[in-house]
């Protein structure tokens, strides 16, 4: 199978879509499957650490999948984020174009790929946690294989929909000192900071299982693994599900 490493999005979300995708599915049980929450965050931004601490708090819960995505487009200004990521950027940059935005910010939580607010704003984020919630989803999950980690998404739920099929790793924390910049003098700590996102395959409403392995995304050395599966249409996300790949589970 083919893969591609950090693609790219060309894609537009019309309202008249959003609006679609926030209907209810009568078959969606509460609590029943995760709600992503994408954190675009810089070490070079003064705004940020409130946002990172709380996606720590996030990342503590079951029903979460808390990613942290540490942009590049703020390293000019004094100090070079360790984490950054141009594709972070690239990825951000996709979602101000999805949610009808003519420019990117830090820190900024997008929920589900439908949503977005200012990531240090709680009260904001819990509020389209819960309102989101309901949306429909596909059921996907992951399990440990003998050569690497199974995939099963099901088919059906979403009609004419074609899910882009991404492969992220994360490491459960990270704290350094920032020497330069708006957080100079500061020790910073970080929560599920994405290392890599690779396109593994397309979802095209089918009930499908796949073997995903080092050879798709470098594994080794990483707390977690999750699987998103992204609308190519409208960039929300339409099922996702995490693995912990720390020795002993």
């Amino acid at each position: 199978m083919n893969f591609t490493r950090h693609p790219n999005w060309r894609y537009l979300f019309p309202a008249v879509l959003l609006a679609m995708t926030l209907i209810v599915s009568p078959d969606a049980r509460a609590g029943n499957k995760i709600t992503v929450v994408e954190l675009y965050t810089s070490q070079g931004c003064s705004s940020c650490p409130p946002a990172d601490t709380y996606l720590g708090k996030l990342a503590e819960r079951a029903d979460i999948l808390a990613l942290s995505f540490h942009v590049d487009y703020w390293d000019y200004i004094g100090w070079k984020d360790p984490y950054a990521l141009h594709f972070n950027t690239e990825r951000q940059r996709a979602y101000a174009r999805n949610l009808g935005m003519g420019y990117v910010y830090t820190p900024q939580m997008v929920i589900q790929g439908m949503a977005h607010t200012t990531g240090s704003n709680r009260e904001s984020v819990e509020t389209l946690i819960r309102d989101l919630k309901g949306a429909k989803r596909l059921d996907v999950q992951l399990g440990l294989a003998e050569k690497g980690i199974k995939l099963d998404i099901s088919g059906g739920t979403f009609d004419d929909e074609t899910g882009r099929i991404l492969i992220t790793t994360y490491d459960a924390k990270h704290e350094n000192d920032v020497r330069r910049g708006e957080n100079s003098g500061r020790t910073l700590a970080h929560y599920n900071v994405v290392r890599d996102m690779a396109e593994v395959g397309v979802w095209k409403g089918e009930k499908l299982s796949m073997l995903l392995t080092d050879k798709m995304i470098e594994m080794k050395g990483h707390d977690g693994c999750a699987v998103l599966i992204q609308s190519a249409k409208s960039g929300r996300i339409l099922g996702a599900a995490k693995i912990d790949l720390t020795p002993g589970t």
